[in-house]
């Protein structure tokens, strides 16, 4: 596990979840995206079919015209009902067009709400596994695909047909010869368009994988440009972030050169239409097979044509490259969140409150022969003809193309113990014993692979996560803090508390300087408005510890877990935070995690953990004198001399 504690160690459920690319979406599923919103949709269309029928209409008043100026007949109102259509079309067209794209961000809206929800309620073993900035990219530059998709494809596209439609009845009517021919030329290049753009999919579903990866490689720089600037490393850094963002422009550009090609397959196809409508349709006026009027009308309507011809081709492609996107998006749709599997995953079959489970003279916290493992996923080893191929190295594409297998850490092995109810219990041991893992698999961040967790004589499996988490007040080993005001970090879990509730907890954890220095400073209405900065940079690492355990008493859970709680503090801010805990201790049950044995010499309990198993229990003075490893770690903290 290495020399640090590092508890949260990737773990996937299956290795199909572990593969780099996600599904293949199909056209069907980018249905539901238009039906969410109806009521846009069926108004598009509408103004579509009036507008397609205003737009059919114009070339046959048109032809009426030339015949009765052919015949010096008088034009009475045709010119102004022909003046009226076209500016009844142009009205027409703009208000579809704004209908279109209130519809598209409706549609982007709904799919990153979905998203959103989906990966914030994902295992937590997922976020292990993945990068936060490729998520934040499917949720960014993933979902605004759909957009193009809706606004330039798919329903410009079925409003066009009916105008595409009515274009080549009314070219078949008026000239059935030069109608085949034009048809035969439109139908050459839209083979060839359809079969150019089959090959953007896996090109686009690529580059936003990329682009994913650049967002992770700048998420890191970003997050950690303190560390990076201190180890000299901005230059490394800056090399590997640009490197990622080459990648992002090649895989562009290979998708801009695939759509590219449809463009002059489309100038061709129309240019040689007109062509021959021109050259052939002139000849045959000479002939006496048609008219002028005839002539005039059918290159009115083959105009008439080319606007849905040029929007079909342009669907065609945008449809391919949200497919490409949606296929990442339905990747995240298809993973189970985190509470979809729980009534199956119950013994019995089914979630039971606490009250009902709950049996009356069970320790708060049993640990039953509990064994785990994290599960990552890796691809396999490449072969030498790989190697040969990649120049001696393993390159990245090989890697993902390569087969993949889950690698299993195992963590924790047949531990048991008992946390009675309103006592403090310590669990201590070198890093990488377990400790942390514990208070995950209690918070059921994860669930064992053998063995039962309990709560109160309850098994966590059959308890609904949120009246679960609802007892437990849990303190990170990192104290993460928000970024925003002291406020809004401690109502993150109590969103109804009062100032004078959060005034309390901060007084009860010696940060009641803090506020009071904010409030003198910054002139704010109240401490609590004082800003944390960016991931609590504000703020020392002692007082974002205390601010985290603050924001666990407000909501003044029954059981406390404190991973390494006291680990930022210095002496005199230990002693009060041992005294601030000795307070809040009463009635409650306090699991806590410490290096430092200093800090939980006095609790009821401790539990010494080494690689995963429990190798000794009971007070202090006890396992010094029958726990070598306990003995050996108070001897290095000065807790009890050496010999």
């Amino acid at each position: 596990m290495g020399d640090t504690e590092r508890d949260d160690a990737p773990r996937s459920d299956s290795a199909g979840s572990a593969a780099s690319h996600g599904p293949r979406a199909s056209l069907r599923q980018l249905v539901p995206y238009l039906f969410e919103q109806r009521g846009p949709l069926v108004l598009a269309l509408a103004l579509g079919i009036v507008g397609a029928g205003t737009s059919l209409v114009q070339p046959l008043l048109l032809g009426q015209v030339i015949d009765r100026v052919q015949v010096s007949e008088p034009l009475g109102a045709l010119l102004w009902i022909l003046s009226a259509l076209v500016i009844a079309d142009a009205l027409l067209s703009g208000f579809q067009h704004y209908v279109l794209q209130r519809m598209g961000e409706g549609v982007v809206l709904s799919s990153r709400r979905s998203l959103i929800g989906r990966i914030l309620h994902l295992p937590i073993g997922e976020f292990d596994r993945r990068r936060t900035g490729d998520l934040v990219s499917r949720v960014g530059s993933d979902t605004t695909l759909l957009r193009a998709v809706l606004t330039q494809g798919m329903v410009e596209a079925i409003s066009g047909l009916l105008v595409f439609v009515g274009a080549l009845v009314g070219m078949l009517v008026i000239d059935p010869v030069l109608f085949g021919i034009t048809f035969g030329v439109v139908a050459i290049a839209l083979v060839v368009v359809v079969v150019v753009s089959a090959r953007i999919r896996p090109a686009v579903t690529r580059a936003q994988e990329k682009v994913g990866d650049l967002a992770a490689q700048v998420e890191r720089s970003i997050s950690s440009i303190r560390t990076i600037r201190a180890a000299g490393a901005a230059e490394r850094e800056q090399r590997a972030t640009e490197a990622e963002a080459e990648e992002a422009y090649r895989l562009g550009l290979k998708v801009a050169r695939i759509s590219a090609l449809i463009v002059p397959v489309s100038f061709l196809a129309l240019q040689l239409s007109f062509l021959v409508v021109l050259g052939l349709g002139g000849y045959r006026v000479a002939t006496g097979a048609i008219g002028i009027s005839q002539l005039v009308m059918f290159i009115v309507f083959l105009f008439l044509m080319v606007a849905p011809l040029g929007q079909a081709f342009g669907a065609i492609a945008a449809v391919n490259q949200a497919l490409g996107a949606l296929g990442r998006i339905q990747e995240l749709a298809a993973i189970p969140t985190e509470t979809e599997r729980d009534p199956e995953l119950a013994p019995g079959g089914r979630l039971v409150p606490l009250a009902e489970a709950r049996i009356p003279d069970a320790p708060a916290i049993r640990f039953s022969g509990v064994s785990f493992a994290y599960r990552s996923a890796a691809p396999e080893r490449l072969d030498a003809r790989e190697l040969v191929r990649s120049g001696g190295r393993g390159s990245a594409r090989d890697a993902e193309a390569a087969p993949r297998r889950i690698i299993e850490t195992p963590v924790l092995h047949e531990v048991g113990f008992d946390v009675a109810r309103g006592t403090r219990v310590a669990l201590v041991g070198p890093s990488g014993a377990g400790k942390s893992t514990i208070l995950g698999l209690i918070e059921r961040f994860y669930d064992p692979d053998d063995g039962v967790v309990s709560l109160h004589g309850a098994d966590l499996r059959s308890l609904d996560r949120r009246e679960l988490r609802a007892q437990l007040g849990y303190v990170e080993q990192d104290a993460p803090v928000l970024a925003g005001t002291v406020r809004e970090n401690l109502r993150l879990g109590a969103p109804e508390a009062s100032d004078a509730e959060c005034e309390r907890v901060l007084r009860a954890v010696n940060l009641a300087s803090l506020v009071e220095r904010a409030a003198s400073s910054a002139s704010l209405d109240s401490g609590l408005d004082a800003q944390v900065g960016e991931r609590g940079i504000l703020l020392s690492g002692g007082e974002k510890q205390r601010l985290a355990i603050a924001r666990a008493l407000l909501t003044a859970p029954p059981i406390l877990l404190l991973d390494e709680s006291t680990a930022s503090l210095d002496g005199v801010n230990e002693r009060l935070m041992r005294d601030a805990l000795d307070s809040v201790a009463t009635g409650r049950t306090l699991l806590v995690i410490a290096h430092r044995l200093s800090t939980v010499v006095d609790s009821d309990r401790i539990i010494v953990l080494d690689e995963g198993r429990v190798v000794g229990e009971g007070r202090h003075d006890e396992l010094v004198a029958s726990v070598p490893l306990y003995r050996e770690l108070a001897q290095h903290q000065l807790l009890v001399p050496e010999g």
